[in-house]
Parts: structure tokens; sequence; C-alpha cells
């Protein structure tokens, strides 16, 4: 296995000591990697596939950002860093490839690596980013550009314009009711921006 170019900013021994110390897995789709309140031992970096990172409310969840290949999740970091326990669920969206870091050895880099620490920075910037984004939609959106730009960005990701997805699965990531993502896509459907069918949608780009 080698890291992708992306990791050249680190120092040659420190990538060799990743490949070497990192615990690489492949983890099927639809699969919680890490749990909230659960100590995290190993900090993933996504090689292949996509892992979404959600908060969890009871039985509402809402989609915080996503983790593309060649990145990590900073939360994971920084829980590790200051030795707490996960505030988020992670879960596989598509079969992915992951080198995980053990949390020890983290822990260690950080301290010796500085080019370590900055990888981390500039991915926290690059989510803050994201969550801004989301703040944006929320706020000045109203739901049916957030849906269709939701079905959109899961097609993209996908590379195709039908995806298999439930009215469940999009009132997860947009915090509301199933029942309000059936009257929103049922207009979606009518103004001939998707289409529905029993087993997915497609979106017309």
């Amino acid at each position: 296995m080698t890291l992708p170019p992306q990791f050249n900013i680190f120092p040659d021994n420190l990538r060799q000591e990743m490949l070497q110390k990192g615990i690489p897995k492949t983890i099927p789709a639809g699969v919680e990697i890490l749990r909230a309140g659960q100590y995290i031992q190993a900090v993933p970096i996504v090689l292949s596939g996509l892992v979404k990172v959600i908060t969890r409310n009871e039985e509402r969840e809402f989609l915080l950002y996503y983790i593309h290949p060649n990145e990590s999740c900073i939360m994971s970091f920084f829980g590790v860093i200051q030795e707490e326990s996960s505030k988020i669920v992670a879960v596989t969206e598509a079969e992915t490839e992951l080198l995980l870091l053990p949390s020890e050895w983290v822990r260690s880099w950080s301290k010796l690596y500085p080019e370590f620490n900055v990888f981390f920075h500039l991915l926290n910037n690059l989510r803050y980013t994201d969550l801004l984004q989301t703040i944006n939609a929320l706020l000045f959106d109203n739901l049916d550009n957030r849906i269709l730009a939701f079905l959109r960005e899961k097609a993209r990701q996908q590379e195709t314009s039908f995806i298999k997805i439930r009215h469940r699965e999009i009132a997860d990531a947009m915090g509301t009711s199933r029942e309000v993502i059936s009257r929103v896509t049922k207009k979606l459907e009518h103004e001939k921006k998707i289409a529905q069918y029993s087993d997915g949608i497609e979106v017309r780009l």
C-alpha cells in the first residue's frame, strides 16, 4: 500500500510510519464505524469510498459533512488529541477503504511532526466551511432547494442520475419528517426536477 500524493507534504519517515502502524480495512456500505459516546481508538484516513458524519438526537439525525477520499475525520482527530469520547456518528455511504491510524500514534505524531497538525488544521478549515454552508442553507434556503441540492450531490458522488434512497434517509439528512419530504419530493417531481420510483429517485440535472 502507498499513500496518495496528497500526503507528500509529510516527511518520508512519517509516511512510512503511517503505513507501518496504520491498519488497512475495507468496510461495506451502510456500516456505522463510529458512534457517539464511543472511545476513539483510531483516526480514519479515507483512501476510497465515502463516509458521512452525522449528529443524532433520539430518533432524529442531521448531516454534518462528508469525508471524501484522501481526507480524514477532524472530529475524531480532536477527540483523540483531547482524549474525549466521540460526539458524532460516522457511517460508510459506499464500500470504503480506510487506513486506521491508532490513537496513541496520532498523539505521538502530532507532537513530533508539525506537518501532521497542518494537515488536520487544513481539514478543520474545510469542515468549518462545510458547516457555514449548511447553516446558510438552513437560514436562507427553502426546503425545496436544500433537498434538490442534497439529491444532486448524492448523484454526483455516485456518478449516476439514479440514486437508491428512501424518504426516511432524506428526512434524516434534512432534520425533518418523512411526511414533509414526501410532500416536497412530489412538488419537485411535478416540476420535473426529479422522477420517483419504488426503489429510488432519478435526478434531472
